[in-house]
């Protein structure tokens, strides 16, 4: 694995632990709202983006590379509404996605087959994960102001669980 190939993907490991925290606050500011199915959602968005984050880190300890950390600029805490708050994710996942494709784009380049395999993962994941977060964003301007079915669906997301999937 060549330098820059190497620093990009420490560069993103650092950018899965900094998208834990962005979700963290989101978590922080749906539970000041008493609203504890949506801090849930969060809570176990940033469980997945930890892992994400591991995921990376073991890699590239696997490939002999030394991991390096570097410091985190202060997630967004404000959010006008649920609905900013998850127009907001969308966006950082459609960030990821963006950074996970160039990571792709570097190795093709230079023809480094197991980070190649690798990256499908995550290429993979950031399909769902940009569809689940459009999903909800639809669900959330469809309701609109109907308040049953605002908290119908904070109900529905207080039963998300973070399973780590079988490697």
């Amino acid at each position: 694995m060549n330098e820059p190939l190497y620093q990009a993907l420490n560069d993103q490991m650092n950018f899965e632990f900094l998208s834990s925290q962005v979700y963290l606050a989101k978590a922080a500011y749906c539970s000041a709202e008493s609203l504890d199915g949506f801090a849930n959602f969060f809570i176990v968005q940033a469980e997945e983006e930890r892992f994400h984050a591991m995921k990376i880190y073991k890699f590239l300890n696997a490939r002999g590379k030394r991991v390096t950390f570097k410091g985190m600029p202060d997630p967004n805490n404000e959010y006008s509404s649920v609905l900013d708050a998850f127009e907001q994710g969308y966006a950082h996942e459609q960030e990821v996605t963006r950074r996970i494709y160039h990571l792709s784009d570097l190795a093709l380049n230079d023809r480094e087959h197991a980070t190649i395999h690798f990256l499908k993962w995550f290429i993979d994941e950031q399909v769902e994960e940009e569809a689940m977060f459009d999903g909800l964003i639809q669900k959330l301007k469809r309701i609109d102001k109907d308040s049953n079915a605002f908290f119908m669906l904070d109900a529905e997301l207080a039963k998300r669980t973070f399973v780590p999937p079988a490697e």
